[in-house]
Parts: C-alpha cells; structure tokens; sequence
C-alpha cells in the first residue's frame, strides 16, 4: 500500500474512532451498556467509511474491515485506560467489553467493506457494458 493510501486508512480510523469514541466517552459510567451504548451514528461512520475506502479501491476488504473495525474497540479501550487510571475498581469486565466492542465494530465495517466491493463490482459491471 502506497503512502497516499495509507494515509486516507489512517485518516479514516482516526475519524471512526472519534465519531464512535466521543459519545461514547462523554456518557455517565452508570448509563453506559454495551452494546447498546455504542449503536448510533458512529456505527454507521464506521461501515460507510470502510465502504468508501472499498467502492474507491483505496485497499482490500480486509485491511478496510480490519482498519475501521478496529475503532470502535479502540475507542473503548480508551475510555476503560482513563476511568481505570481514575478508579482502579471500575471496569473489572473490561476483557468482555472489548470483546462486545470487537464483534460490534467488526461486523459493521466488514459489512461495510462487502457492500464497498460490491458497489466497485458494479460500477465496474457498468462501464463494460457501456464500453462494447
């Protein structure tokens, strides 16, 4: 992968992980229920991203799915480090948080990314036949 690519890779985590993280982040510790407290509009971010990188043919399925999948648990192993730091006791099922934030995050940008290549399919389907 060339560094322009690269970059729009990184650029896309970064956006994903602050789109899913700062909601995120700023609910009280005592109103915040995985999985539920990640669904919403960083979700979505984080599909149409890894379907964006996908249809413009920026990287493969995988690195797309894997790269913005990543976020979200990121974003909650953020959150688990700083309160942790604050109050040794919270978090003590932080190892099922991550796993909940891991299916999560990895199931809408590797759904993202399948709907990313099959959109570049199609695209591709289209100026074939408008080529012959």
């Amino acid at each position: 992968m060339n560094n322009r690519r690269a970059l729009w890779v990184i650029i896309g985590f970064i956006g994903c992980f602050l789109v899913v993280g700062v909601p995120y982040w700023l609910m009280p510790y005592n109103k915040v229920n995985l999985p539920s407290a990640l669904i919403g509009p960083g979700l979505l971010a984080v599909a149409l991203a890894a379907m964006m990188l996908r249809l413009g043919g920026v990287t493969s399925l995988w690195t797309a799915g894997g790269a913005m999948g990543a976020s979200v648990p990121a974003a909650v192993l953020t959150r688990v480090f700083v309160e942790v730091a604050q109050n040794p006791t919270r978090h003590n099922l932080w190892p099922f948080e991550i796993i909940i934030a891991l299916v999560v995050g990895f199931g809408c940008a590797t759904g993202g990314a399948i709907a990313g290549a099959l959109l570049a399919k199609l695209r591709a389907g289209n100026t074939e036949d408008k080529s012959s």
